[in-house]
């Protein structure tokens, strides 16, 4: 197939058929090469092996669910976009695919419109990791934006994009950012009034436990009531 011409691939691991169909059928439409998998090991292997530029990852999955197949994927590839489609409501399966590295998630049931955004927003910005190539936070955390890679307080430390995105969409602010900023700059949504903030909530939680010595008592990544959050890195604006 000419490189020109070639359309974005994508991955859909899911077992329950009526959902499969409906997503294939939606991605198809909207101009996409699906691929797709019901069983979590089938799913594994084919993530490894293909080139994807997102794979959307079921959950409750036969032999091997998403967590498990998450975390493989991260072992191999800390690029690798992933949204994960998880339980309405479901906080702790969020927290978990995010802690595993999941790039963002939709709860079930979801309007496939926003979950068409989400992944043509996560695909735009999979390539992005702000200005510069370094990024040091007071005396104790550094962070490579290219690897994704950092060290915090003597301690190595392994950064999803989105938080490296997140951090250095911060970092060149030098002021407070809104939820609905990030969600625009970062996510790359042109509308936010009907987006779910907490996946920004939960972002800004993991980012630290990462560079923070008290996450409870942040020093660098602070929330200013009714603002938002601002990164103090400690460099010179």
């Amino acid at each position: 197939m000419d490189v020109m011409t070639a359309k974005p691939s994508l991955l859909i691991i899911e077992d329950e058929p009526s959902i499969l169909r409906g997503l294939t059928d939606l991605f198809v439409f909207h101009g996409y090469d699906v691929a797709t998998a019901t069983d979590g090991k089938v799913g594994l292997d084919m993530a490894l092996e293909g080139d994807y530029r997102c794979i959307l990852l079921d959950v409750m999955l036969p032999s091997m669910n998403g967590f498990e197949i998450c975390e493989v994927i991260r072992q191999q590839s800390q690029t690798q976009p992933i949204l994960m489609l998880t339980a309405k409501n479901a906080e702790e399966d969020i927290i978990n695919g995010l802690s595993l590295g999941a790039d963002d998630y939709l709860a079930k049931p979801f309007s496939t419109s926003e979950l068409v955004l989400r992944v043509n927003a996560l695909i735009r910005r999979s390539g992005w990791s702000g200005q510069g190539t370094s990024i040091q936070i007071g005396e104790q955390v550094s962070i490579c934006t290219q690897t994704l890679t950092g060290k915090a307080f003597e301690q190595p430390v392994h950064f999803t994009r989105r938080e490296v995105a997140i951090i250095s969409y911060l970092n060149q602010q030098r002021s407070y950012v809104t939820r609905s900023e990030l969600l625009r700059e970062v996510w790359g949504y042109k509308v936010t009034d009907d987006i779910d903030t907490r996946t920004v909530d939960i972002h800004i939680a993991k980012i630290r436990k990462k560079i923070e010595r008290n996450p409870k008592a942040p020093e660098y990544l602070v929330t200013l009531r009714g603002e938002g959050y601002q990164l103090f890195s400690g460099q010179p604006g």
